[in-house]
């Protein structure tokens, strides 16, 4: 029908409310139409609450019987925290279903748009599909693949800097971009560093208004048991990677102080990543956000786990070989070996340009 992507767009929107709310759910909107009219909308606010189907249904009461629903990912069909989505839209009497996208689930899949049909509900696939994918590409790679989204961030000069020689950095980029790139860690789940960041700049690795775990590379167990991102914490928030090589006395001691510390298996005396991002998986955190440092990014790009790229370029030049890189440990040899990326969106943040690119 010629609205449907009109409405699509609608539940598009709808769902991008949701982001950094919902994981490890998905992003999911919902709008609720009759005769051209709509008479409700919902999304997926939280973990654990309605999804969008029922919100928008409650909204709706007797008035969804005989009308049709615009949601962005296909209903569920089994027991979650929530009951089944696809229970409640045959008893609203719901005709017809417009879903953007099949559900990545292998629990559903599918199998509730087959259910629907089933049922006599008229049942369309695809409408804004590209849009919905990108959305929740984090949850379809938590829900397949059994891994975090990884999101890796620098901000630089012109020629790639992202301290001096001897590690000055503030301030590189503009308050402006500074106050962006915070606020944007609260699409995660986790933020990410390596143990020379903590000891470089000393950060608190905090978001305005939502309470990110917070992760450490640390092989030799070297963190300051003062450091400020400790300040504020709850137990569990804070998780140190680290190798056999750190000292078992201050293992112990951090733990009773309500700190995760993860002992790893090493590749080349640094903690395996691969392996690291799998237990983290499994703990439900399904986003990171790598912010530094070079050595830390470069890792997470040699082991393949990244999957968008986050560059903010300040217009200054250091213009010194010694000066620290913004990426480092790639071990590129040639250039016809040179890791590429796809640009997808290039925009001016004050006086700093904002570059986003998936990997290839």
């Amino acid at each position: 029908m010629k609205n449907d992507i009109k409405f699509m767009q609608r539940a598009l929107v709808l769902a991008m409310r949701g982001l950094g709310r919902t994981s490890p759910n998905p992003l999911v909107g919902c709008v609720i139409v009759k005769r051209g009219k709509v008479l409700a909308e919902g999304w997926h606010k939280g973990f654990g609450v309605d999804h969008a189907e029922v919100d928008a249904l409650r909204k709706a009461g007797s008035r969804a019987r005989g009308a049709i629903m615009y949601v962005t990912l296909e209903p569920c069909s089994h027991w979650g925290k929530t009951p089944p989505c696809v229970k409640a839209v045959l008893d609203a009497g719901i005709k017809r279903v417009v879903v953007a996208m099949k559900d990545p689930n292998p629990v559903n899949n599918g199998r509730s748009l087959q259910a629907l049909g089933a049922k006599g509900v008229q049942v369309v696939c695809g409408v804004c599909e590209a849009k919905a994918k990108a959305m929740n590409a984090p949850f379809t790679k938590f829900i397949t693949k059994k891994l975090p989204y990884v999101v890796a961030k620098t901000a630089q000069t012109l020629d790639g800097k992202i301290a001096t020689r001897d590690g000055d950095s503030q301030w590189i980029s503009s308050i402006e971009e500074r106050r962006s790139s915070k606020k944007r860690r609260e699409e995660f789940d986790a933020i990410l560093v390596g143990i020379n960041t903590v000891l470089l700049d000393d950060p608190r690795l905090n978001a305005p208004a939502k309470r990110l775990r917070k992760i450490i590379l640390d092989s030799h167990l070297r963190i300051p048991e003062n450091a400020r991102l400790f300040k504020g914490t709850l137990p569990g928030q804070v998780i140190i990677a680290t190798t056999k090589k750190a000292p078992m006395t201050k293992v112990a001691r951090l733990r009773k102080a309500g700190v995760e510390v993860m002992v790893c298996p090493a590749v080349k005396g640094r903690v395996n990543l691969k392996r690291l991002f799998k237990e983290l998986a499994k703990r439900k955190i399904a986003s990171i956000l790598i912010e530094g440092g070079a050595a830390a990014v470069g890792a997470a790009l040699k082991a393949g786990l990244v999957d968008k790229y986050r560059v903010y370029i300040a217009a200054k030049l250091l213009g010194d070989e010694r000066a620290r890189s913004s990426v480092v440990g790639l071990d590129i040899a040639k250039v016809a070996g040179a890791r590429r990326f796809e640009i997808e969106t290039i925009k001016r943040i004050g006086p700093d340009v904002f570059m986003e690119l998936n990997v290839i």
